[in-house]
């Protein structure tokens, strides 16, 4: 049946997807410290702030704060594994296992069949990203559900839960303010035809996100790391260069090691899939490109590539592998 998702259906593949991730992320656990390992380090920060909610990095709040539950029951109980890298491995675990829930209620809002809607969750949890990312005691995972929710708000036509998702997205991480509000914003302009009542909540949605990063900011000192991370930025800037910075960008290891088979197998379908949710992916892709590119983030962009476009390209792979055409296209 297309266009629906039983609560059944989500609490049966809720619990499913989460044992899924939590297999993912087990390596953190009893494999290897994403904190002391340079590219991964800054999940050290995150573990500080779900042992002590004061740390300086608390401008993204939200993923270690629903860690922080779990950390408090395993601290004491879990033999040899960290309690802090397991309270986050079960926090982000529970957020990715959402977003794939999402992405298979999109197929369906697509129009695509049961099957198809869930290899596309499943072609997006065993992506390289998810495990050495969204499950690396890193907060991405936050961004990522988030973005999702965006995109099948904006799917099944509920413009007003737009706000909602500004505030935990915000805290989730603080890019999903300006990649939310574009992708909404392009969305809009690609509907036909406009109604200046949706542009209304795209602008709600602005304005807390706004409001949730500057307030998060300036109470936890993110002005002053944010005013480092500006001079650092433009030193790096002023070295390397607009363009090599951004092609370092794409030709990043970790970029190829991402899309290596994601865009071979999403690009052919893409064309069948609604267009207001392309042109919303390319136009917040593009930014997130020119951040990096800002930043010289090299591989670290990829994070944000992926959490962008990842249910998209996913669900269009999933079309091309099982040759499924989208209704909505």
């Amino acid at each position: 049946m297309h266009g629906a998702f039983s609560v059944r259906k989500a609490l049966l593949l809720g619990p499913l997807f989460f044992l899924i991730c939590f297999g993912l992320g087990y390596p953190i656990l009893n494999r290897y410290d994403p904190g002391k390992i340079p590219g991964t380090s800054d999940a050290a920060g995150y573990c500080d702030m779900v042992r002590n909610p004061l740390h300086i990095a608390s401008y993204r709040p939200l993923v270690p704060a629903l860690a922080k539950p779990f950390y408090w029951m395993a601290e004491g109980r879990i033999a040899s594994w960290d309690p802090a890298l397991f309270g986050m491995l079960v926090a982000t675990s529970i957020l990715t296992a959402a977003t794939a829930v999402t992405i298979l209620a999109i197929g369906l809002r697509c129009g695509l069949s049961y099957a198809t809607s869930l290899a596309g969750a499943m072609l997006f949890l065993v992506n390289f990203a998810v495990p050495n990312w969204n499950l690396a005691a890193y907060i991405d995972s936050g961004e990522a559900f988030f973005l999702a929710l965006v995109a099948w708000s904006l799917l099944s036509a509920r413009w007003y839960l737009l706000p909602l998702w500004a505030i935990p997205g915000s805290l989730s991480k603080e890019t999903f303010a300006p990649f939310a509000f574009v992708f909404a914003m392009v969305w809009w302009l690609s509907d036909r035809p406009l109604r200046p009542r949706r542009l209304g909540w795209v602008a709600g949605l602005g304005l807390l996100e706004s409001a949730t990063v500057l307030l998060s900011f300036s109470s936890s000192g993110g002005f002053v790391l944010g005013a480092l991370h500006y001079t650092t930025a433009m030193g790096v800037f002023s070295r390397v260069g607009f363009v090599p910075a951004l092609l370092h960008c794409l030709t990043a290891h970790e970029f190829w090691f991402t899309f290596i088979w994601l865009l071979p197998l999403g690009l052919p379908r893409l064309s069948r899939m609604d267009r207001r949710w392309v042109w919303a992916t390319a136009a917040t892709f593009l930014l997130a490109l020119l951040f990096g590119a800002y930043n010289n983030a090299l591989g670290n962009t990829t994070r944000a590539f992926f959490n962008i476009s990842g249910p998209l390209l996913s669900l269009s792979a999933a079309a091309f592998l099982t040759n499924s055409k989208s209704q909505t296209a």
